[in-house]
């Protein structure tokens, strides 16, 4: 599925949320916690087996993360269990930018 930019996504397995803010324009799979994830105005089913082991490193709000090799950078507004990733790939934490010195 392709993502423009500011697209809301939810997780069908926890409370994760997040907004695209970079995507490439192919079609990916941004997944939360080993489940694809959802438009935020879906409804969603409770997946059965919830956050999948492998993907339960969650998700912390405000904080941004990134697959530079795919080109995909996700805000996340709600934090939660599973971990974000493209596929099976997981998404790396944004480092923050160091700021000038004021020397």
């Amino acid at each position: 599925m392709e993502y423009p930019v500011g697209t809301r996504l939810r997780s069908a397995v926890d409370a994760t949320e997040v907004v695209v803010v970079k995507a490439p324009r192919e079609s990916i799979d941004i997944r939360c916690g080993g489940t694809p994830m959802v438009p935020i105005s879906q409804k969603v089913e409770p997946v059965e087996g919830g956050v999948n082991p492998l993907h339960d490193g969650g998700t912390l709000v405000g904080k941004r993360y990134v697959d530079e090799g795919v080109g995909l950078e996700l805000l996340c507004t709600k934090g939660g269990a599973g971990s974000l990733a493209v596929g099976d790939n997981p998404l790396t934490l944004k480092a923050a930018k160091p700021l000038p010195s004021s020397d």
